[in-house]
């Protein structure tokens, strides 16, 4: 039986998105956080909104409560360890990701939700589009332009805004997701994620403005932009094994060649080898680029094993459009 369009991915109550679970980061956000949970509670009245407090130290757990989220606490410090505990504990069949400092547009969340729905997607990421010319800091707007300008190049997919802290996914893309990273980096690990499963995904435009008066950014523009690129590296060798190999190998390979070819000519021309020390350098960097481009053949077909173990993952939950199918819906809701 075919499921008309307007209704795909809604529950038995026509609440679409199924189970919607909100996910808000919280530092020190007694400022910004009322208006946040307020915001989202308009757009997605069925959803259910829980504020991580990562130990704040003012009154941001008390603020979210009295405006209707609930409160849940990760002392590990981290953005990062945030979400890994929020994507474990939390069961949904649609998550949202916002940030708890009032800087994006909690409006849009309805129809970021909609969207993902109507058009069968896993991952929607919204684009911060500035409000003003004070809401997006000159060094923090350059700077994510050439981290997703070296996303772009080493996983070979366009990315406008990687850092973006205001994403929908559903379920299977939630459940498939590691979180490995613990502070700022976790954006560009969910970038890489949805990258490498190849999932369906858009970006979306949404408004963003400036923190409200007594609320101050967590960001530390480089130490946080240097550790973002550190972890952009790792990601880098775990993810495209085979390219990093190759390349390092193929550096080394050519000191070999720089040093041993003179070598080389000398003892085609004499007979005569007068540089050992130079012909057994030559010599040991070969075998070491040999080696090391056989490490990512290695590695890579790791790489293949992982990746299929995560399409499995990925492919046990229903998509978005199947939920008014499969499932109906229920309050989101902790793990039992």
């Amino acid at each position: 039986m075919e499921v008309e369009p307007d209704v795909v991915g809604t529950g038995r109550d026509g609440r679409v998105g199924g189970r919607v679970a909100v996910v808000v980061p919280c530092l020190d956000e007694e400022a910004a956080v009322g208006a946040v949970v307020d915001g989202l509670r308009a757009s997605l009245p069925h959803a259910v909104v829980y504020v991580y407090d990562n130990g704040s130290s003012d009154r941001t757990a008390e603020v979210a409560a009295r405006h209707g989220a609930v409160v849940r606490f990760e002392p590990r410090p981290g953005k990062g360890n945030v979400i890994r505990r929020a994507f474990a504990d939390v069961e949904a069949d649609t998550y949202v990701l916002i940030d708890g400092d009032d800087t994006y547009d909690a409006s849009a969340a309805g129809d970021l939700v909609r969207l993902l729905v109507a058009e069968g997607l896993d991952h929607v990421v919204g684009t911060r589009r500035p409000d003003s010319l004070s809401a997006y800091r000159r060094g923090h707007a350059a700077g994510n332009r050439a981290l997703n300008s070296v996303v772009s190049r080493v996983f070979g997919t366009p990315v406008t805004d990687m850092l973006s802290g205001y994403r929908v996914m559903s379920r299977r893309f939630v459940k498939s997701f590691p979180a490995i990273s613990r502070g700022f980096e976790v954006e560009t690990e969910l970038t890489v994620h949805a990258v490498n499963l190849r999932v369906p995904q858009r970006e979306v435009p949404v408004g963003f403005r400036e923190r409200p008066a007594g609320s101050a950014s967590k960001l530390r523009t480089y130490r946080d932009g240097f550790a973002i690129l550190r972890w952009i590296a790792r990601l880098a060798h775990l993810e495209r094994p085979l390219l990093v190999h190759a390349v390092l190998g193929g550096l080394v390979a050519a000191v070999s060649l720089a040093l041993g070819l003179p070598v080389v000519w000398e003892f085609l021309r004499t007979g005569l080898v007068p540089k050992f020390p130079t012909a057994i350098l030559a010599a040991a960097l070969m075998m070491i680029a040999v080696l090391v481009a056989a490490v990512g053949v290695i590695l890579d077909a790791v790489h293949r094993a992982s990746d299929e173990a995560s399409r499995l993952a990925y492919l046990q939950h229903p998509s978005p459009q199947e939920l008014g199918v499969r499932t109906g819906h229920r309050p989101a809701g902790p793990r039992r």
